[in-house]
Order: structure tokens, then C-alpha cells, then sequence
């Protein structure tokens, strides 16, 4: 691409076309490469500017792309704002308004027409305030006012919430209702504030402060309703930024609408998009936390319940072992014991009894067959002297005169001996030999 140069203050044009003395090589552009070369130059030189007037010659197509003209009392510039960028702005641009826009300066190489480029526009009443806001945001940001380290947590069960906004505006009626929904028993301190207006930004910065110091609330809400820029402009002051920034205690933005956004939203530790969102943010919900009881309530009982049973088939085992080992026990088992033993040997014993009751019969009955008594039933009968009862079994064994008793078999009979007759030996009935003096009493 080459560069023009421009004239040589002390020549003509016509020295410039004149015929030299000598051949020079022309240097020729085709028209394209001019209209290139001076767009570079253009948009080489000239920074991001800011600009205002008034649009005209408004035109929308279907691309998205808006084209119109931005005029003053005496000249006017053609501009194109492309869909990127049209899709950001927070108004309708019409024929007729007064704005403010910041622009790159080009040439649209298609007709070589000079135009700007616009970035960003805005109406232009809050064109100074806006530049102010800029001002401002870069010169906190560069400090670290706005550095994510320095952000504190939102508390998960806030013991209290303060909000420091207006006590009569419609952000503190939209704050309380939506706290009263989500956690009732959730108390609230409000530090009341002029949110707009010239002594706005001194209230607020103080309520800040005497939040941090008194240390009541676990989490603070610096919030107030939507409006224009120069309303919200209270927020974009520099001392409220360095209160929220000194806070000791997290701080919640909740300023305007979801579009809006102020200083005191990027010092802040979050920021909400209303303050109805600022309110559901800091509180817990009720219901949830119910539901979360009663869930840790019902594993609660489970593992009570579960030990407990643990506990008394425990208790039951132990209390069979000292059942066991209790002497009583130990007693009644004994005692057990020799009931057993003792019906054994009663049992035994009545065996035993059986046993030699009925070897006596058998013997009886064998004696009885041996027995004198026996014998005597037959007609015997057995002769004792008296009174040494010596059973005599020869009749050399009295003499005449001796008293002897007779054993019968029914009775006794006690008799003196008259006359003694031996019988001699080998005889069948004996041969009598007599003694005299044998008698029966």
C-alpha cells in the first residue's frame, strides 16, 4: 500500500504536472487502490472517538445492520452500526434523536464515501455521565477494587439480612415480600437511605459503614429500583464503591433492572440483576430446608432405631451369658441336676429293690423247700434242751430227769425226759435200747 504524501507548501499544482526535464515513471493508483489507501489512513490515525449529533436518514434492512446519518447545525457524516453491535443497544434509535456514540472514523471503499463505524451508542443526555462512569470503572478496576479475591462468600443460613435502600420505595416492599416467602423467621434490618438525589451517595456510604461496624447482619443488600442512568447515578459514586469495598460484611447489589449496571455492582461480592433477585439470592428457601429436616430427620430415626436394636440383641446376649454364669442359675441348674439324679436312684433303686425282692422269692421258695419248718409241717418235730436249747439229735445227749422242749410245727411242747432209749446203728427202725425216766409234761 503506498503512502500519499501530501504538497509541498511552496509549489503549484501546475509545477506538479509539469512536463520535467528530464523522463520521471508516473506512479499510477486505480481508483480502488485509492479509496483503500486513504481508508487505511483513516483508520490508522484516528482512534476510537466519541461523537454527537442527531440521527437522520435512518434505514433498517433485514440484515440487521442500521445505517443513518449523524448531522449538527452545519455538516453531517454517514455511519453504519452492524448487527453485532445493534443487538447491544438499550434504545430504539429514531430520526430525530439526539445521541452520543463512539465510533471508528473509515471510507466505505464502494463509493469513497467518508463514514464512522459506530461501536456503541447511547442517547446523548447521559453521554457525560457515561464517560464519567468509564472514568471512574477503569480507574477502581486499576486499584483492585474490583479483583475477585477480594470478594467474600454469601453466608448459607444468614442469622439476620440488612438493606440498606429507600424505606419507602417499591424495592424495599419487593425485598421484604419475597424474605417473607422463602424464610419468615429470617429477621431483617433495614438502614434507611435516600437512594437518588444530591445527598444520596453520603447516606448511602454511611449506612455501609454502620452496617460493617455494628456487625448485626451476616449479609447486607445495597439496592434500589430501575431507572435512568442519571437516576441510578448515586450508585456510581466513588465513596459508595470504597464503603462496599471496606464492608466487613458480604455485600449484595440489587440496583435497577437486569440491563443496568453501576459501580457499586462490580465492587460488590455479587450482584443481582433486581432487588427481588438480590432478596432470593442471600435467603435460604424454607421449603427446601424442611424437606432437607425432614430427609435428615427420617435417616435420624433409621440409624437410632438400627442401634437401638444393635444395643438390645447386645443386651439380650449378654444378659443369657450372666444368666449362665449367675449363681442362681448355676443353683437351679444343680438343683435340675439332682432331681435328675436322685429320681435315677430312686429309680435304681426300686429296680434293685425288684431285683432282690424277687431273687428272695426265688430263694424262699428254694429255702422253703430245705426249711425244718418244712419238715416240721410233716410231722416232725425238733428237741432242744432247756434252757441251753442244744438241739439234740441223739438221745445219748439226756439223761433221765433232763426238760427239753419240743418244737412242732404249730407250738412247743415242754416235757421231762422219763426213760431214754438209744436205737442201735444199722437197724431199719433201730433196736431200742431204754433208759428210764422219760416223760412228757
Amino acid at each position: 500500500m503506498q503512502n500519499i504524501m501530501p504538497y509541498d507548501q511552496g509549489s503549484t499544482p501546475i509545477d506538479r504536472v509539469a512536463t520535467p526535464a528530464y523522463p520521471v515513471e508516473r506512479e499510477v493508483y486505480s481508483v480502488s487502490q485509492l479509496n483503500r489507501a486513504a481508508r487505511s489512513l483513516l483508520e490508522g490515525n484516528f482512534p476510537l472517538i466519541w461523537i454527537e449529533g442527531e440521527i437522520s436518514n435512518l434505514a433498517k434492512p433485514s440484515s440487521g445492520h442500521v445505517y443513518f446519518t449523524l448531522k449538527d447545525e452545519v455538516a453531517s457524516v454517514r455511519c453504519a452500526m452492524f448487527r453485532q453491535r445493534n443487538r447491544l443497544l438499550s434504545f430504539t434509535p429514531e430520526n430525530g434523536t439526539q445521541v452520543l456514540i463512539r465510533a471508528q472514523v473509515s471510507l466505505y471503499e464502494g463509493r469513497g464515501e467518508f463514514q464512522l463505524i459506530a461501536e456503541h451508542m447511547e442517547a446523548a443526555g447521559d453521554g457525560a455521565l457515561r464517560r464519567a462512569f468509564e472514568v471512574l470503572k477503569q480507574r477502581l478496576a486499576a486499584e483492585g477494587l474490583f479483583d475477585a479475591a477480594h470478594k467474600k462468600n454469601l453466608p448459607t443460613l444468614p442469622r439476620c439480612i440488612g438493606v440498606a435502600t429507600s424505606p419507602t420505595g417499591a424495592a424495599i416492599h419487593d425485598i421484604l415480600s419475597i424474605l417473607q416467602r422463602r424464610f419468615p423467621a429470617l429477621p431483617v434490618i433495614i438502614y434507611p437511605v435516600q437512594v437518588q438525589g444530591n445527598g444520596a451517595p453520603a447516606q448511602i456510604a454511611r449506612a455501609i459503614h454502620l452496617a460493617s461496624q455494628r456487625n448485626e447482619c451476616d449479609v447486607l443488600i445495597v439496592a434500589r429500583g430501575g431507572g435512568s442512568l442519571e437516576d441510578l447515578w448515586a450508585f456510581n459514586d466513588e465513596a459508595v464503591a470504597r464503603a462496599i469495598y471496606a464492608c466487613e460484611i458480604p455485600v449484595v447489589s440489587g440496583i435497577g433492572h437486569e440491563v443496568d449496571f453501576t459501580i457499586a455492582d462490580f465492587v460488590a461480592d455479587q450482584r443481582a440483576a433486581t432487588p427481588s433477585a438480590a432478596a432470593e439470592l442471600v435467603s435460604p428457601d424454607q421449603t427446601e430446608w424442611l424437606q432437607q429436616f425432614a430427609r435428615q430427620r427420617s435417616r435420624l430415626v433409621t440409624l437410632m432405631r438400627d442401634r437401638v436394636t444393635g444395643k438390645q440383641h447386645l443386651l439380650h446376649w449378654l444378659t443369657q451369658r450372666l444368666q449362665q454364669q449367675h449363681p442362681g442359675q448355676r443353683l437351679r441348674s444343680q438343683a435340675q441336676r439332682l432331681d435328675e439324679l436322685e429320681q435315677r436312684l430312686h429309680q435304681a433303686l426300686r429296680l434293685t429293690l425288684q431285683r432282690h425282692q424277687q431273687r428272695l422269692v426265688s430263694a424262699s421258695r428254694a429255702l422253703d423247700t430245705v426249711s425244718p419248718l418244712a419238715t416240721l409241717a410233716r410231722g416232725y418235730a425238733i428237741v432242744r434242751t432247756v434252757p441251753l436249747h442244744i438241739v439234740l439229735r441223739s438221745a445219748h445227749d439226756v439223761i433221765p430227769g433232763d426238760k427239753i422242749e419240743v418244737r412242732l410245727a404249730q407250738g412247743c411242747l415242754s416235757c421231762h425226759v422219763d426213760e431214754v432209749h438209744v436205737v442201735a446203728q444199722g437197724s431199719a427202725r433201730g433196736e431200742e435200747g431204754k433208759m428210764p425216766g422219760a416223760t412228757d409234761e
